[in-house]
Parts: structure tokens; sequence; C-alpha cells
């Protein structure tokens, strides 16, 4: 793979060959995290924006020459990615906003933005030859390595809290994967799998651990600038919890910038949940988050919910070098969102992906966007995850059915009663 010139340490600047390392710099543990650098006047020779136009592969694997795999990898049958890219007039019009759009992440093959990873992590873990594959997870990672693992035979152990939400936790079981429910929270699943990792010698998918897990998360922001004619938006809003994604949307946005597709870089705008808003906090108050303590996370918009964000340090930088901003919102907002989006774009989001529409509402309520400026809204995973949180919104907003008879008297007693 010519077209990556090394792994560098966040930390310490220090370089590795791919095949040095395997995860992180041994330096500072699982902290440590590195970034995969890539050689741009190679990767030029072999993609270009009139090279995609011909491209009749509608996925992430479009974007292979910019991705850390060999270019003759096999890769999964399922088609991840070049989710839809929506217009959204009238959630616009509510806002006083005249150029959003809705990127929905949902209709990924196991209905999250976690699918686009987990395909780096199987094409990964085969060209290793690993026997088993393995990640932590608040339920979406998870399902996504399972599903992928799933569509080529690939065996596989998930770790989750025991309290993940039941939709989520029924996906690994169909897929057939070794589910380990974990007591305690998405942090202790984590370290439990890191050791496993260790221990049994796994391939560990884990976010912030594994580095070309960022690489395929980066793909949301290859696809929104060619969905958008290579026009780069102006803001990007996006829900924050381990902060991978936002770290590989950041990513994605450097490699357009390197290439030359794009004019400008897009502001990154993370949201978080009050009660795990780690990276918020440390952003507000100039923290550093390598020495910053956990903090004790809870919210119901499970997605994101984690005391001690694995990826922090390009989740802070996404945020920082993009002059971009963190917007807390509360529960009670985010569960207000998902009706709100669901009706003004027709998308149906899980808690933590309506999160980055409530940012959105806040963030125009405390004057941080104009009115002209060109936003994407970035929906990670559907409704169906959690229909639970789903039910929460739509009793928050007062809606309810109604309940009739089978006949059209009782029909019309109902109807008489609406504002119809």
């Amino acid at each position: 793979m010519d077209h990556i010139l090394h792994l560098r340490s966040l930390i310490s600047g220090r370089t590795f060959r791919p095949d040095e390392i395997d995860y992180v710099d041994p330096e500072f543990g699982p902290d440590g995290i590195v970034d995969v650098t890539y050689d741009y006047d190679v990767i030029k020779r072999h993609i270009s924006r009139e090279s995609l136009r011909r491209d009749e592969n509608h996925s992430i694997w479009r974007y292979k020459p910019l991705l850390p795999v060999h270019p003759d990898a096999p890769v999964p049958p399922l088609q991840v990615g070049w989710t839809p890219l929506y217009r959204a007039e009238r959630l616009g019009a509510t806002l006083g906003l005249r150029d959003l759009w809705v990127k929905d992440d949902g209709r990924n093959p196991t209905a999250s933005f976690k699918d686009r990873a987990s395909a780096i992590a199987v094409v990964k873990a085969q060209e290793r030859g690993a026997k088993i594959v393995t990640t932590a997870s608040t339920g979406n990672a998870a399902a996504a390595l399972s599903g992928l693992c799933a569509s080529v035979g690939q065996a596989n152990v998930i770790f989750v809290p025991e309290k993940a939400p039941p939709a989520k936790v029924a996906q690994l079981l169909a897929f057939g994967s070794t589910v380990m429910l974990v007591r305690g929270t998405y942090d202790d699943a984590f370290e439990l799998c890191l050791k496993a990792a260790d221990a049994y010698g796994w391939y560990n998918r884990n976010t912030g651990f594994n580095p070309y897990m960022t690489e395929g998360k980066k793909t949301a922001t290859l696809e929104i600038c060619e969905q958008l004619g290579w026009q780069a938006p102006d803001r990007i809003f996006v829900s924050v919890g381990d902060g991978c994604i936002i770290g590989g949307l950041h990513k994605g946005l450097k490699d357009l910038m390197a290439l030359g597709w794009i004019d400008h870089m897009p502001k990154l705008m993370g949201v978080q949940a009050a009660g795990s808003n780690y990276l918020a906090e440390a952003w507000e108050r100039g923290e550093d988050v390598l020495t910053k303590p956990p903090i004790d996370a809870h919210t119901l918009a499970d997605s994101i919910s984690a005391g001690l964000p694995r990826d922090r340090l390009k989740a802070m930088a996404a945020v920082v070098e993009t002059g971009g901003a963190y917007v807390t919102v509360s529960d009670e907002e985010i569960l207000a969102a998902i009706p709100a989006l669901a009706r003004g774009a027709g998308v149906f989001a899980e808690p933590a992906g309506a999160a980055a529409h409530a940012g959105l509402i806040k963030a125009v309520a405390e004057g941080l966007v104009s009115a002209d400026e060109r936003i994407v809204v970035l929906n990670t995973g559907s409704g169906l995850k959690d229909v639970a949180g789903a039910m929460k919104g739509i009793e928050l907003v007062g809606t309810q059915p109604y309940r009739v008879a089978p006949d059209l008297d009782d029909l019309q007693r109902v109807m008489a009663s609406l504002p119809v």
C-alpha cells in the first residue's frame, strides 16, 4: 500500500510503518492514538473528481484509493455508504435557515453510521488472517460489526453493556455473534474488550483504539461534498460520544483539502448530551483532554454516552482546527428533536442521531449560525434502533393515537374532536 506514508502518534508525533505497530503508540498504551498519513501524490494517480463521476460503485469503496486497504482487497458484499443527502427546506424554514441538508446514515445496512468503520474493520481483519474480530459498543458499532461479519462468515465476539437497547442486542443475536452482556457501563465493556483481545489475540475494532476506524468514518464527508457537487457546506452538525465520528469527518475534509477537491474547510459542530459532555466541557474550559479525568456519563442517548471519550484527541482537534464549536443539549431537547426531524424532513432518528438536530436548534437560538449558511445535519442511526426512546419523544410533544370502535359513527365522534 504505497499510498500510506506512515502512522503518526498524536501525542509524541513519532511515526511508525503500518506493519510496525498493531494499533497505538506503545509508549502511551491505549491512549496513544495514531493517525494514518497518506501520500496524496500517489493517491492522485488513482482517483480524481472526474474518475468518480464515471464510477458506478455507489458505496464507500468508490473511495478505495483513499482508504487504508490494498487495492485488490475483497470487500464485504453489503452496500455501505452513499446514504441519501436530503434538501430539508421545510425543516430549515422553521429555523430561519435557507440551505439546510440532512444526511441520513440510518439507511446503512445495519441502520447506523457505524457500518462505515466496521466495513474497514472486516477487511483489515481478513488482511491479517484474524480468526476472531471483537469490539465494545453501546450497540450500534456492535451491530455494524456483527452484520458485516455475518456477510462474509467472519467469527466475532461482542461486548455491550447489559442495558443496551433490546433492538440492538437483537441484531447481534440474529447475526450470530457471540455476545457478552457486561454488567457495567460502556467504559467497563471497552476495558474488558481490550483485555480480552490482548489475551486471546483477537483483531480489535474498538473505536479510538484502532486507527483505521477513523478512515471508514471519514467517507461520510467525502460523500457529503461529492453529493453537493464539491461545494462544501459551511457547517456540519454531528452528535459526539467517543469522538471517533467527528474525528473521522475532520479527516475526510482534510483529505479533500489536500487533494484540492474543495475550497474551504467546513466548521464542525459537535453536539453532546448534557449528561455526557466531557468534550464540550473541555472545549469550553480549555482543558487538556489527555489529563482531564473521566466523568460519570448518563444520558438516554446511549450511542453517545461515554465517560471518557476514547478518540478525544481527534474529536477536540476536529472542532478547534475547523473553527467549530461544541454544543450541549439536554435529554429533553434530544427527545423533542426526534419528532421535529421526522416531521420536518421525513427522517426517523434514534436519540443519538436526533441530538445533532437538537444541537442545530440550540445553535440557531444562541446565534451561532447565520441564515444563509449551508448546513448539514448528520443522522447517525435509525429510530428503529430505539423505539422506546422515540416514543418518549413523541409523548413529550403531546402526540398520541386515538382508539376507535370498528364503525364509522365512532370514527366521526373522534374526528369531530380533532382540529382538522
